[in-house]
């Protein structure tokens, strides 16, 4: 049914609305990553990491695997990193659009 697949679609489009999460895909685009890490990368306290984690986790964008005292993230689904590349040539073409230039 087409409103059930569009329903977990936008639970993925939720999921990275939010620059912290967008951050946290970009990061693991280059390898796995403990929370130490992305909350160090990010200049947040771990227990909000850790809920921007667990957004991205409950969508199925990441994975994680704890690993004695730490847990490490990996990205699950790399093929999202095209819609940032996507979203981001729509942006620089409306920007041009607004400054008048020919798109």
């Amino acid at each position: 049914m087409k409103s059930r697949q569009f329903s977990q679609q936008v639970k993925i489009f939720k999921a990275l609305a939010h620059e912290t999460r967008m951050l946290v895909v970009d990061e693991l685009s280059r390898g796995e990553r403990c929370v130490c890490e992305l909350t160090e990368l990010a200049g947040i306290d771990i227990s909000t990491m850790s809920k921007h984690l667990s957004v991205l986790r409950e969508a199925g964008i990441v994975a994680s695997e704890k690993r004695g005292m730490q847990v490490y993230y990996r990205l699950l689904i790399p093929c999202v990193l095209k819609l940032f590349t996507c979203v981001q040539n729509v942006s620089e073409r409306a920007h041009s659009a607004r400054r008048g230039e020919r798109v």
